[in-house]
């Protein structure tokens, strides 16, 4: 779960950034804690050229960033570049877990390092879920699924249970898997998509039932 003895990093300063930064400030609601004490985003040297903070919250560049500072959320949708961006930052990194307080996730749910969790998302019992995974507004999982590193939904993303989803798969807004399916890594599912059969070959996948492009 998320810490406030260091500053919290948001990597990626742009529509989802700023999201997680709304979904902070959620977080700490009720409290004493002021965003503009807790917060910071990274960005790139042509970005930061332009901007200098985002709703009133600094930006830094990466030459800037100390790990010993900083509790770290990767907020970049695609998962490849997310996990690019994790190769890249030193190993002694820290990462933190965003949850927002509307989620229901039960006891019986295992979380991966620096993943983000929004509002509305439930998440049932028995799941294992991997490293920096997002799942978006109002994303449901099921019983029993097995989830891989860098997953992301988009909205209303619906995975039935006893599913098995590879690493640096993405689904797309209002897409939906039935249960017992399993997706092999490096999969992207389309908006609207549904998924009702195995996955084995990585690519883009479309359509009800859904088909790979």
């Amino acid at each position: 779960m998320i810490k406030f003895d260091n500053k919290v990093l948001i990597v990626g300063a742009s529509g989802f950034g700023k999201e997680v930064l709304m979904c902070l400030s959620d977080c700490i609601a009720g409290t004493d804690l002021k965003l503009e004490d807790i917060a910071c985003f990274m960005e790139t040297d042509e970005f930061c050229k332009n901007v200098r903070n985002v709703h009133g919250i600094p930006v830094i560049t990466e030459d800037q960033f100390n790990p010993a500072d900083y509790h770290v959320l990767i907020a970049i949708g695609d998962p490849k570049i997310r996990k690019t961006v994790v190769e890249r930052l030193p190993k002694e990194t820290k990462y933190t877990t965003l949850i927002h307080p509307s989620a229901i996730i039960s006891k019986y749910v295992e979380i991966g390092e620096g993943t983000i969790i929004t509002a509305g998302t439930i998440v049932t019992t028995d799941i294992k879920i991997g490293k920096h995974a997002h799942l978006n507004l109002l994303t449901t999982i099921g019983h029993d699924c097995k989830i891989g590193d860098y997953f992301t939904t988009a909205p209303s993303t619906n995975i039935s249970g006893n599913c098995e989803i590879g690493d640096n798969v993405y689904f797309g807004t209002s897409s939906s898997i039935r249960q017992g399916i399993k997706v092999c890594d490096n999969v992207t599912i389309g908006m609207g998509a549904i998924v009702v059969k195995d996955i084995r070959e990585e690519g883009v996948y479309v359509g009800s039932p859904a088909r790979k492009l």
